[in-house]
């Protein structure tokens, strides 16, 4: 990405993670991008390419965040990236997942879903890859998505819940 997309994608997934993506006017996205309004339609045509633009930025930040610097494997490992998680979550989701909450918003969009599904089959694929138990990538997914989705209501405790059930593995 260039500069300028980068700063786009960045300031558009900041507008939609405070106002949600059923509220803010294409004016308010564009003073989020920080561009003109002919710069942002160059970049992103339409409002779907704006929410899809700032999907994929958050997916690279969500991944970056998750994966980088990892300790060796096993157990730790799994430890350490559930630690990450909620992090992300108290930083940077507090109300939940930005993925879930565009699908939400437009249901019938397949686009969304697919990329949807491709960020969370990828967490999981990566995190079993590097906790060494291949074999338990949908029993990660399913910890990681419990862990994002009861965030929002139960904070620390989805925390320790994830840890119980991911020693289990």
């Amino acid at each position: 990405m260039t500069d300028t997309a980068t700063k786009i994608a960045a300031g558009l997934e900041r507008a939609f993670v405070e106002f949600g993506f059923a509220e803010p006017a294409v004016e308010t996205l564009r003073e989020a991008a920080g561009v003109s309004m002919r710069t942002l339609y160059k970049y992103t045509p339409s409002r779907e390419e704006m929410v899809l633009r700032a999907l994929e930025h958050r997916h690279h930040r969500y991944l970056e965040h998750i994966f980088r610097d990892l300790p060796g494997t096993g157990p730790s490992v799994r430890s350490e990236i559930i630690g990450r998680i909620a992090q992300w979550m108290a930083q940077e989701a507090p109300r939940g997942c930005l993925f879930h909450a565009a699908v939400a918003a437009a249901p019938q969009n397949e686009r969304l879903q697919e990329l949807l599904k491709r960020h969370k089959t990828e967490v999981a694929s990566r995190a079993a890859k590097a906790a060494g138990i291949e074999e338990c990538e949908m029993d990660l997914s399913l910890i990681f998505e419990g862990l994002t989705q009861s965030w929002p209501l139960h904070g620390d405790e989805a925390v320790k819940s994830a840890h119980r059930l991911a020693e289990s593995l």
